[in-house]
């Protein structure tokens, strides 16, 4: 294992070391004091835990579950509940979040033929992360809310709003640093590029769980309980949409799945061409610090970098377009991006593909710069072709991939992308090509 990857292991450890550590006193502190106010602690714990049953998924395979991460922030933000003030402190709203994590893992214990949740790792990073957040949210308001602070704000008046809005701000900040902590230690994203795609989320689905958890906070301290299901609905509504839009993300797959697959069918390319240079594609990307929607359509376009080659009466050789002259792999590439621009996937999709063969010196006649996609998938295109003809000439894998560098190190800034060429050196051991 690599030097980052143990890092990346350690930090995700740390993580879940550091919520089990929290519940485990949590737990104890409750089980020492008693619970306080039960049936509120009791609707809280069933609404996270319902919350948790109904998530969604999220672009970049991110699971989420809005309505079990809005209740939490909600206890860990409540103050008056109508008019009477709450005591239930920091660390029962740690044990009450952990409580309805545990209530919602249950259904998966007593399925026959399930694995248990907690072998699914974005399950666990989800609860440390939940633990964690709530656990900070509360840590920064139960204590000068039950200090008797925040009594010198109106619970009607804006300054108690402002300040509800700066606790969930900060709770929203921590959940995503710990989010890109994790994402970066799993997919090998950079961490400056992983806590952007974090904070970019936050305007989406992020937004409308902050939002929801500060009016349920807001709305018991007038009408009770009954905050709960009135100002959730909206958000289960949202996760109706989010649904059909992932609907949509996975008819789109299928489309591109089709199209990568329709070259190797035909003959014109190898068994798995398209899937090597998008791993390849993907691998440069991260490298070079792509977030996570640019490395979606950067694999994409790799995928279906080739789909033009079906226009062509003879097949060209290994499928190595890499191996042509200059002009006629940008023929290739124009008509395979006015297919794709046909197939209703991203139109930026449909540009990496047709400007993935000019040349990477830099715009000529007004022309906009070439993408960055397109230069990485040229290189990940051109070093697959290179490492296809070297294994047919009998050369073994490491011959192969030194000879294929070392061509593209001859093209580096002519034909093909310096920095491309140079994250592919950098990543040549991390990846089977």
């Amino acid at each position: 294992m690599s030097a980052p990857a143990v890092r990346g292991a350690g930090t995700v450890r740390a993580v879940h070391a550091g919520a089990v550590g929290l519940l485990v006193l949590a737990a104890a502190a409750v089980a020492v004091r008693g619970v306080a106010e039960p049936g509120v602690a009791l609707a809280f714990t069933a609404l996270i835990a319902l919350g948790e049953c109904v998530r969604i998924t999220l672009p970049g395979d991110r699971e989420q579950a809005p309505i079990g991460a809005a209740g939490a922030l909600a206890y860990a933000l409540l103050g008056p509940l109508r008019g009477v003030p709450t005591a239930h402190g920091t660390l029962q709203v740690v044990a009450v979040t952990g409580t309805g994590l545990l209530l919602a893992w249950l259904p998966g214990l007593v399925a026959p033929h399930r694995r248990p949740p907690w072998a699914d790792a974005a399950r666990r990073d989800s609860a440390a992360r939940r633990l964690l957040g709530v656990g900070f949210a509360a840590a920064v308001f139960q204590p000068l809310y039950n200090g008797g602070l925040v009594d010198r704000f109106s619970p009607e008046g804006p300054a108690y709003g402002a300040f509800l809005t700066a606790v969930a701000a900060l709770a929203a900040l921590c959940d995503a640093t710990l989010a890109a902590l994790i994402r970066r230690s799993s997919t090998g994203l950079r961490f400056p590029a992983a806590l952007e795609d974090e904070l970019r989320s936050l305007f989406g689905i992020g937004s409308a769980i902050v939002a929801t958890g500060m009016l349920v906070s807001l709305a018991a301290g007038e009408v009770g309980l009954w905050a709960l299901p009135l100002f959730c609905t909206p958000l289960l509504l949202a996760q109706v949409s989010f649904r059909r839009a992932a609907a949509v993300r996975a008819t789109t797959g299928q489309t591109i799945a089709s199209l990568a697959r329709a070259t190797e069918v035909a003959g014109y390319t190898p068994h798995g061409h398209a899937r090597r240079v998008a791993d390849t594609a993907c691998a440069l990307g991260r490298e070079l610090g792509l977030g996570t929607r640019e490395l979606a359509l950067l694999e994409y376009a790799a995928l279906m970098h080739d789909v033009g080659q079906l226009s062509l009466v003879e097949p060209v050789p290994d499928g190595a377009t890499a191996l042509l002259p200059c002009a006629e792999q940008q023929r290739i590439a124009r008509l395979g991006s006015e297919v794709i621009s046909r197939t209703g996937v991203p139109r930026q999709v449909a540009e990496q593909v047709a400007r993935l063969a000019d040349p990477c010196v830099g715009p000529a006649g007004g022309e906009r710069p070439v993408p960055l996609a397109a230069r990485i998938i040229r290189v990940a295109n051109a070093h697959d072709d290179l490492l296809t003809a070297a294994r047919g000439r009998g050369l073994g894998e490491a011959v192969g991939r030194l000879e294929a560098l070392e061509v593209l190190r001859l093209g580096r800034g002519r034909v093909y992308d310096a920095r491309v060429v140079d994250a592919l050196a950098r990543v040549g051991g991390q990846y089977r090509g």
